[in-house]
């Protein structure tokens, strides 16, 4: 195959793959608490991350087997990204009705404006729990969205080596951090431009109901989503 062609399919298939339903629904429900777009990038990276861990793990595992066996195998783990989204739903619930405390840390800002004077506070995800929370989430939809890591496999049925498929890998991940990267500052660049608590709260409303939704639908078999073609 050549190589510049495995290389752009490694990066599409990458990019494409970000955007997996289970996967927007998943981070959708810290993204839309982060505090910046800046933080918004950084926990994008920590959830392609723990993702890349996994996928490559897979695909070497592949590779060096030189079959698809594996996929009976990792077919079941689809299960534990659906108990995952449930769980994250329902947390993002119950922090947004402060059913249990959020996480992070509370500052406060003061307004002075003609009309009015006050003060609110504002609770944001911090310090590194948040990134080990995207990392193991990355870690869990590595191990079980495997379908484009598998047409990934069999196009590099004609490389000889295992640099050139960690090459592939690399690439595919590169693909994955963009994807993820472009959904998570579309998420949050408008609730942070018009600096809106009433969008926020509905964003992780959304994003919560649609965690529990999805997550009941894999769990009942149902066999995934991507808006992407």
């Amino acid at each position: 195959m050549d190589p510049l062609f495995f290389a752009a399919l490694a990066l599409a298939l990458g990019f494409k793959h970000s955007y997996d339903a289970d996967h927007l629904v998943a981070v959708s429900n810290l993204i839309a608490r982060s505090p910046s777009l800046r933080k918004t990038t950084t926990m994008s990276v920590s959830w392609a991350g723990g993702h890349m861990v996994t996928a490559s793990i897979i695909t070497i595992a592949l590779f060096l087997s030189r079959d698809v066996f594996l996929r009976d195998w990792l077919d079941p783990l689809d299960l534990a990204v659906g108990v995952m989204l449930v769980v994250l739903g329902a947390v993002s619930l119950a922090w947004e009705f402060e059913i249990l405390p959020k996480f992070g840390h509370v500052h406060r800002h003061r307004h002075d404006d003609a009309a009015e004077e006050h003060e609110h506070a504002h609770v944001h995800p911090g310090g590194y729990r948040e990134h080990g929370a995207m990392f193991g989430i990355g870690i869990v939809h590595g191990l079980a969205s495997n379908d484009e890591l598998l047409i990934l496999f069999v196009s590099a049925l004609t490389v000889t080596s295992l640099a050139g498929l960690l090459a592939g890998v690399a690439l595919f991940s590169i693909g994955v951090v963009v994807g993820m990267i472009s959904f998570g500052l579309a998420l949050t660049y408008p609730i942070k431009r018009w600096d809106a608590k009433r969008v926020r709260r509905a964003v992780a409303l959304i994003a919560g109901i649609l965690s529990i939704a999805y997550g009941i639908l894999i769990l009942l078999g149902f066999g995934g989503f991507n808006p992407l073609p």
